[in-house]
């Protein structure tokens, strides 16, 4: 017969999937980008600079970057977060950012995801708003 923890059993299957999410994100938190507003087009450009050194190339059409809001109250803009090969290595507050210290043996994945002030992830239908690249 049905006893009245049933419905705990139920509850079991909506568990935190953020708890799966990998540790290499310091903020596994996503916050929906508004509906209202047009989502940026993101594209990235990675270029050497030196043996190790590396010049990235945020290209954010439609996304304000507002550092000066950094840890404030949510807009529609904010920072980005940069990662090598998964590791968190730089927040971006513009465009344009330098790298030192970029692996030089290959394939290198570059993610940069796009962040609200309060550092939470913009998110598009639930994905991640994100651009990743990788460099031979």
């Amino acid at each position: 017969h049905h006893g009245p923890n049933d419905a705990d059993h139920d509850m079991a299957d909506t568990h935190d999937h953020a708890s799966h999410a990998d540790n290499t994100h310091d903020h596994s938190a996503l916050t929906s980008w508004p509906a209202d507003v047009a989502v940026p087009t993101l594209s990235l450009s990675v270029t050497d600079d030196g043996p190790t050194s590396r010049n990235l190339h945020i290209m954010s059409k439609g996304y304000e970057w507002t550092p000066e809001q950094v840890n404030g109250a949510v807009t529609t803009g904010g920072h980005a977060h940069v990662y090598i090969n998964g590791l968190k290595v730089a927040r971006a507050y513009g465009p344009w950012l330098h790298l030192e210290g970029f692996p030089t043996d290959g394939p290198v994945t570059v993610r940069v995801t796009f962040n609200a002030n309060d550092h939470s992830g913009w998110a598009v239908d639930g994905a991640p708003l994100a651009i990743e690249t990788i460099i031979e």
